[in-house]
C-alpha cells in the first residue's frame, strides 16, 4: 500500500510529485525547501530557509507516523556550498540524536531565491 502526503504547495501540483510517499514501510520525503507554506514566502537567509525546510521534512515525517529520530538518509543541495557550515547547528540539532548518512551537494536550484534543498528517507517505528 501507497500513501501520499501533501503540503498543499502549488509546486507538487504543477511539477506532479508529493511532498512524502509512504511505502512498505518507509517514508521517502521529497527534495524540500526553504518557503514558509502558510505565507508561501522565501526567507533571505540560508540558515532560516534550512529551518523551514526541515521543519516541513519534520511535518510529512509526523503525518506518515514517523519523526526526524527516524531519518536513515538525508541529502542537502546548496545553490552555494559556502553557505554549508553556517546550517550545521540546525542540521545538527534536527539529526543530531539519529545521525542519518548524509549527502551534501552543490547545485542550481528550481528558482533564484532558493539557497537549500533537503531530502530525507525515513524508516518507521
Amino acid at each position: 500500500m501507497r500513501r501520499l502526503i501533501s503540503t498543499g504547495s502549488p509546486f507538487e501540483g504543477q511539477i506532479g510529485y508529493s511532498r512524502a510517499v509512504v511505502a512498505d514501510g518507509w517514508v521517502f520525503v521529497a527534495g524540500t525547501t526553504g518557503y514558509d507554506y502558510a505565507t508561501m514566502t522565501m526567507p533571505e537567509s540560508v540558515v532560516d530557509q534550512c529551518r523551514n525546510a526541515l521543519q516541513t521534512i519534520e511535518n510529512a515525517l509526523n503525518e506518515a507516523g514517523a519523526s526526524l529520530d527516524d531519518v536513515v538518509r538525508v541529502r542537502y543541495i546548496l545553490a552555494e556550498g559556502a553557505d554549508w557550515p553556517s546550517c550545521w547547528p540546525i542540521t545538527s540539532a534536527a539529526f543530531g540524536a539519529s545521525r542519518p548518512a548524509a549527502t551534501m551537494i552543490r547545485a542550481g536550484l528550481q528558482e533564484p531565491e532558493m539557497k537549500i534543498e533537503i531530502e530525507a528517507t525515513a524508516r518507521l517505528p
